[in-house]
């Protein structure tokens, strides 16, 4: 496994994410996830109960009373939006919730494109970005980051009728492999990918990169046939699981390339200073790891597995 160090996650703390990706319907919405959380409040009242913060960030969510997030609508079973039933799910769709639930405000939901969440300059039409996004160093610049909520590994697929790609550090070399654009994966591939804290063993060499909208797209695809479209994939073990257990075409192969660290980002340029913002959602980001909640969400979305604990 190609597995790398992290810094300490306090480095990672108010600074200032791709492994999700997604422009999906429906633009905007409000309501909870499913899927084993808790929503008690904490002890001695709600964010929102308890803050001094005024003029803020902070302030005008808990005046407004809602908490506005972007996330993305087909990533599953990070999170997607079921049309049929009017109802989002999943892990991150957990977690955001919980974030609003221990703010002391409702939720709701809006679905821009992956490049302009990562771009920042949000003007105000979303809070928090709780996507499964990677802190990379730039977009340190724009954004701020919470410490880690949970980490995943990046793996690559295959058509289930490939047998000539095994070895990853060689059989990879000038295919074809399908990824997110401007996502993570696609980053590691074109050598480019910086993390704070993280060293990367770019094993791929002279791949055709082929952009998606979202990783799933890819996968489709990927499914299509051994080399009609790509010769592989790269994305989330969580994802490739999912599209694999679903009775897709395609298989797992060779060990994770890389562990990635995923955090909710909130907007530098916020119009009102986000600092309060930052450090009570990094807060309850760390009493989530604390009291077993965010173990509790990995569970019951990752099959029983907890991803929220640092790799080594």
């Amino acid at each position: 496994m190609h597995v790398r160090r992290l810094a300490p996650l306090a480095l990672l703390t108010v600074l200032g994410l791709l492994a999700a990706c997604g422009d999906a319907e429906p633009e905007s919405g409000s309501g909870g996830g499913g899927g084993g959380g808790s929503s008690a409040d904490p002890a001695g009242g709600t964010v929102c109960e308890t803050t001094d913060a005024e003029g803020d960030l902070l302030a005008q969510i808990c005046d407004k009373g809602v908490l506005t997030v972007s996330t993305d609508a087909a990533y599953p079973p990070q999170s997607r939006y079921v049309p049929k039933e009017d109802k989002w799910e999943g892990f991150d769709i957990d977690v955001a919730t919980e974030i609003a639930n221990r703010l002391g405000v409702d939720i709701a939901w809006e679905t821009p494109s992956w490049d302009v969440i990562t771009a920042g300059g949000w003007n105000g039409r979303w809070d928090l970005s709780v996507g499964s996004m990677t802190p990379t160093n730039d977009r340190q610049e724009v954004l701020h980051f919470t410490e880690p909520y949970y980490f995943t590994p990046s793996v690559v697929l295959v058509h289930e009728d490939n047998s000539t790609i095994q070895d990853l550090e060689n059989d990879l070399d000038g295919k074809t492999i399908g990824v997110c654009a401007g996502c993570t994966y696609e980053q590691f591939l074109d050598k480019s990918l910086d993390i704070q804290g993280f060293e990367f063993d770019f094993v791929v060499d002279d791949a055709t990169i082929k952009g998606y909208d979202t990783d799933t797209t890819a996968l489709q695809d990927l499914a299509l046939g051994d080399g009609t479209r790509l010769d592989a994939a790269m994305t989330s073990l969580t994802v490739a699981q999912g599209y694999v257990d679903e009775g897709n075409p395609v298989k797992i192969v060779g060990d994770p390339l890389f562990y990635e660290p995923l955090s909710v980002a909130i907007d530098k340029s916020a119009d009102l200073d986000p600092a309060s913002l930052v450090e009570a959602t990094d807060q309850i980001v760390q009493e989530m790891h604390e009291d077993g909640t965010l173990t509790g969400f990995s569970e019951n979305w990752f099959g029983g597995t907890d991803l929220t604990k640092q790799q080594q």
